[in-house]
């Protein structure tokens, strides 16, 4: 192990558990589940985390009480039968020398709509209104409240005798217990409410119930955002008081230290940071704490490589890092990290788009460099190759990488062909946008996913059927990409047009003011705007959506529109792009049909969509071959599907 990472690899104590090194997976939702309880699907998904070597596992926010069950799947602690999935979790983690703790959980006013699509009626300490979710709760009487306490022993008990090894406190990102020690949200004037050590009741009385249900030998701790950063959410010194009190009271074996909260559009980016937040921003949060208490501390949030939690750890800023997309990423992280293999990690990029966003659509989560994530079941043993086979792939984008990769770990001879000088395709440009150089992270880690399977790569050579026929491979897989859709616009030939490409390769001259058609209504136009007033243009942003970025994670999309926002972009919802001249461009309102006219315009930039390259495709329809097509040639899509069907097409061939 190379000694850089001696502290990331040095074992720690809890309440006697031993955990053996510095690394945990957070609790976050997975969307895994059958009826309230773990599925195989989850099973499968954390053990790849815990053979990765992963010290701890943390799972997701189990609900202890009826009233906290959403249309959002959740595991429902609170009853009997949560068991078993525990259970199976538990052993198959522990025999990779694993420790597994379940977190216990209550939304609060933090939820809109039921399981069957009507809104919920939410409960929290007073009837103060959620901004993002804009519900108005009801108070909770005191009957619910001691049911709710009542429920998070009842539901400690189960994972004690499930087997796990600790109990994580949801007390973060303004969830229930967060909004009883926040004054703004718990006005009460009973014993919860009031003053600051009345308001500390709610959760002293919980960490009392569950310290019995859980018994002597289980661990307890407590997530808490050390800084919820929104409008009214509690604040780092509020929780610095918090935390201290609590750590003082002899319950609680750790501090779990995250930020911000669900309750606004600004706090809940914090919740999954994208690659707009710096590297482990979280972990100043945790060091202030960790000075005014005597329990360990753990810390999570863009913590996306070991030498980062090195460093954290290092500087004394806490004494665990959660590295969850790490995981998610790589679930071999740790186990490559301690073998001093760094440059063989799939690194997190943040982009956001297969975890998180998975999951608030419903789905279950992955990760657009490692779609294997999510999918265990199916991918997590690929079987090898029967024989060895002659396997042509046409096209280095990030599908075309992936497929040579996944088809020469099954033993195949691949040769991988890109027309241009270098690999990576779109990929390439979208590091070009403002704030998005990380995203050029997926291009190196495809690059080394090749060189570890012996993938052949020749660059400068276009394919055509004649190379086919030379080479007379088994199967090819074509994965030719796509270019910018340029349909016709009225009035063009007397408007300075130039398409995004052209911006970000450095090909076009942009005039003072400007006109972003972003029909996208993704990274492209919110990159561009970004981009094009921080050169000193004046920029509206045109879109084809209810918003800009509209089609992006939101966690992402929030906090790159108020960038935006403060930067000075005018947009421009519900906007067609019709026509343009000299000076002039014509939108019409997708709605109304109305006119929408922007004067005084020097040019219009578009960002208009992509269309298919499907000359190899076509040319191979008369080969008996075998062919796959895959990724944007197929058609127009992102990255994630482009690896997904990577990953399919050298699963199969």
């Amino acid at each position: 192990m190379s000694n850089v990472l001696t502290r990331l690899f040095e074992p720690m104590a809890i309440r006697n558990h031993q955990f053996k090194n510095r690394i945990f997976s957070t609790g976050h939702m997975t969307v895994m589940l059958e009826d309230g309880s773990p599925s195989d699907r989850m099973v499968a998904y954390h053990e790849a985390r815990a053979a990765g070597g992963a010290a701890l596992i943390i799972i997701e926010a189990a609900r202890v009480h009826p009233t906290g069950v959403s249309a959002r799947p959740s595991i429902l602690a609170y009853r009997e039968d949560c068991i078993n999935g525990y259970h199976r979790i538990a052993d198959a983690c522990h025999a990779h020398g694993c420790k597994v703790f379940g977190q216990l959980s209550h939304p609060g006013r933090e939820m809109a709509e039921a399981a069957d699509g009507s809104f919920s009626v939410a409960y929290a300490p007073s009837a103060i209104p959620n901004e993002r979710f804009h519900t108005m709760p009801r108070e909770l009487p005191l009957n619910l409240i001691e049911e709710i306490i009542t429920g998070f022993k009842v539901s400690a008990d189960r994972l004690r005798r499930a087997g796990l090894d600790g109990i994580e406190i949801v007390a973060s990102q303004g969830y229930l217990i967060a909004q009883f020690l926040n004054p703004r949200i718990n006005q009460r004037t009973d014993k919860y409410g009031g003053d600051f050590e009345n308001r500390l009741t709610f959760v002293r009385e919980i960490l009392d119930v569950v310290r019995e249900g859980a018994g002597d030998e289980m661990v307890i701790g407590m997530r808490i955002s050390g800084d919820e950063i929104d409008h009214d959410g509690l604040e780092s010194d509020e929780v610095l008081a918090i935390a201290t009190l609590l750590s003082e009271d002899g319950i609680l074996d750790y501090i779990n230290v995250t930020a911000g909260t669900s309750a606004g559009l600004a706090g809940s980016t914090h919740i999954v940071p994208s690659m707009a937040f710096d590297n482990a921003y979280v972990a100043p949060l945790a060091e202030g704490i960790r000075k005014k208490i005597s329990i360990p501390v753990f810390v999570a949030g863009r913590i996306n490589q070991p030498q980062l939690a090195e460093q954290v750890l290092s500087s004394g800023q806490a004494d665990m890092c959660g590295m969850t997309r790490a995981m998610i990423c790589d679930p071999l992280m740790p186990q490559k990290a301690e073998a001093a293999r760094l440059d063989d990690i799939r690194a997190c990029i943040a982009c956001n788009q297969a975890c998180i966003e998975h999951m608030l659509k419903g789905y279950p989560i992955s990760c657009i460099q490692h779609p294997e994530t999510g999918r265990e079941l199916e991918f997590g043993n690929l079987k090898g190759a029967d024989y060895p086979r002659k396997i042509l792939v046409v096209g280095g984008g990030p599908g075309g990488m992936k497929a040579a990769a996944v088809a020469s770990q099954r033993g195949h001879d691949v040769t991988l062909y890109e027309a241009s000088h270098h690999l990576g395709g779109q990929a390439n440009l979208a590091q070009l946008l403002p704030g998005r150089t990380e995203f050029g992270g997926l291009v190196t880690n495809m690059k080394r996913e090749m060189e570890l399977a012996g993938v052949r790569v020749v660059l400068d050579t276009k394919v055509d059927f004649a190379v086919i026929e030379r080479i007379a491979p088994d199967a090819v897989i074509v994965a030719t990409g796509a270019t910018p859709y340029c349909p016709p616009i009225e009035g063009a030939e007397d408007a300075h047009i130039v398409e995004a490409w052209q911006i970000l390769q450095g090909e076009a001259n942009v005039g003072s003011n400007v006109v972003i058609a972003d029909w996208r209504s993704d990274w492209i136009g919110l990159g561009l705007a970004e981009k094009l007033i921080r050169d000193g243009c004046a920029v509206k942003l045109a879109v084809n959506g209810i918003t800009a970025g509209q089609m992006i994670p939101q966690y992402a999309r929030d906090k790159w529109l108020g960038d935006l926002h403060r930067l000075g972009v005018e947009i421009i919802p519900y906007a067609r792009l019709y026509g343009a001249d000299s000076d002039t461009v014509y939108l019409q309102n997708t709605t109304s049909g109305e006119a929408m006219i922007c004067e005084g315009v020097d040019t219009l930039v578009t960002s208009l969509g992509h269309q298919s390259v499907t000359d190899m495709e076509t040319e191979l329809m008369e080969w008996s071959g075998e062919v796959h097509v895959i990724g944007d040639c197929l058609t127009p899509r992102t990255a994630e599907e482009a690896v997904l069907e990577g990953l399919r097409a050298g699963a199969i061939v």
